[in-house]
């Protein structure tokens, strides 16, 4: 089964060399791929895609290893098949991010964050081995740091979003964990006292005693914050189901302990897409009891964004009742964790949007287009959705505040979403004299779209 599968996995790579080898030399490549969690548009062109079919699944779990377990994984895989693949041996990869369709190797040229990220990092930072195929038609083999081969390649492959190449097999470390997970939600009125409490938990891993295994939170507004502290058990017991009628949530604010399924436990922001499912009616119980379960999923509320978009439905039933034009503000951002009271003050007197995700981070190495402080706790603090600020909106008052704010504090801001920097502003904060330098290697002929044109010129 396992030779098969690398055989199939052969065959695909030398379909997406070909792909790349028929478009005319010169011309721009990108791939050809029909789903994605960025909310920055992409520009549009006729430009041919390189074929990535075949590219989405897992070719092997190794649960002993000489490395320890681990998966060999195509790049294209999303986290919900992987996660299915390795969670019957008791496994998971070290960070699965929040939203079932977000693919491993866009996990590892973005940014991908969760509630283990704490004490095991991003997502890159548990990959032993990748193949990248470059701009240059080639597959190259990477390993971290300066004596694995072209580690320089490795290293700058976080947060280039494909403008080095795209990952086509990945070599990930695996976690062994049991079937449930007991949370405890932790009320915290003080923006002060919350950054006190992530410290402390960060640097010990516990809490009144217990381990925790997992943290995050949501702060539903001033003085109103609720951190969530997960403990992976055995114990048997029952559990919630948040997959259903119930909204996770809104359960942070009406119970202090809860326990999950590690399945469901993974997923329970997918299910409405955080709190963003309200928008589409999902939340209402009359609506919710007819919409099908299998409906109930991120991916299903993107595509339905995608048509709002396209056909402007909300501009015009702004502009019908005399609404002021909509900024859209999504965006994930990472502050100290010592300046997070500072942050959320400045946010709800600047923006007023609320809930805010807030999770801790700390990197375990230096990743030199993404420099965050080695071993220093920082909270990523999510925020989706829109703001009423008039006829500005489409130059983003908002969003460039947010960036001006967010590097004045010594954090740094993900480039999943719309960026307005300027370029200068956008090379000192990313390295891009780094990234030019690795992409003149293995991009000779520019045939990659750069990531300023990517995270800013695209809008």
């Amino acid at each position: 089964m396992a030779n098969r599968a690398w055989a199939e996995h052969e065959r695909a790579v030398q379909r997406l060399a070909d792909s790349y080898a028929a478009i005319p030399a010169g011309q721009p490549v990108r791939l050809a791929k029909r789903t994605t969690n960025l909310f920055r548009a992409r520009a549009a062109t006729d430009a041919p895609g390189l074929d990535v079919s075949g590219l989405d699944g897992v070719i092997e779990v190794l649960p002993d290893s000489p490395d320890g377990p681990v998966a060999e994984v195509q790049g294209m895989c999303t986290y919900e098949d992987l996660v299915d693949a390795t969670l019957p041996h008791g496994l998971v990869p070290f960070v699965v991010p929040q939203l079932r369709t977000i693919t491993l190797g866009g996990a590892v040229t973005g940014l991908g964050i969760e509630s283990t990220s704490f004490r095991l990092g991003l997502p890159h930072e548990s990959v032993l081995e990748m193949d990248v195929f470059t701009g240059s038609g080639q597959v190259v083999t990477t390993r971290p740091g300066p004596e694995g081969p072209h580690g320089d390649l490795f290293d700058a492959f976080p947060n280039s979003y494909g403008s080095l190449g795209y990952a086509t097999r990945l070599r990930i470390k695996l976690a062994a964990v049991p079937p449930y997970v007991a949370l405890r939600h932790l009320r915290i009125d003080d923006a002060g006292l919350l950054a006190k409490t992530i410290a402390e938990i960060t640097a010990t891993q516990e809490y009144d005693g217990e381990p925790v295994h997992g943290l995050d939170g949501v702060s539903f507004g001033p003085g109103e914050h609720v951190l969530t502290l997960a403990r992976w058990t055995d114990e048997p017991g029952p559990t919630s189901d948040y997959a259903g009628q119930q909204i996770y949530y809104r359960s942070l604010q009406t119970c202090d302990r809860d326990r999950l399924t590690f399945h469901d436990y993974l997923w329970r922001w997918d299910t409405d897409w955080f709190w963003c499912s309200g928008a589409f009616g999902a939340q209402n119980p009359r609506i919710r009891r007819f919409w099908p379960r299998r409906y109930r999923r991120s991916d299903v509320y993107m595509r339905m964004l995608h048509l709002d978009r396209r056909f402007g439905i909300a501009d015009r039933l702004d502009r019908r009742a005399g609404r002021p034009m909509r900024e859209r503000v999504v965006q994930d951002i990472e502050v100290p964790v010592e300046r997070l009271g500072e942050f959320l003050t400045w946010f709800d007197e600047e923006i007023g949007m609320r809930p805010v995700w807030m999770c801790p981070l700390a990197t375990t190495r230096p990743w030199p287009l993404y420099p965050l402080e080695t071993g220093k706790t920082y909270v990523n603090v999510g925020f989706w959705g829109t703001v009423h600020v008039g006829p500005d909106a489409p130059d983003g008052p908002r969003n460039r505040a947010i960036e001006a704010k967010v590097d004045e504090l010594g954090g740094h801001k993900s480039l999943y979403s719309d960026a307005y920097y300027d370029k200068d502003t956008f090379d000192a904060l990313y390295n891009t004299a780094r990234l030019a330098a690795v992409k003149r290697v293995h991009d000779p002929d520019d045939r990659l779209t750069t990531l300023y044109d990517k995270a800013v010129r695209s809008r």
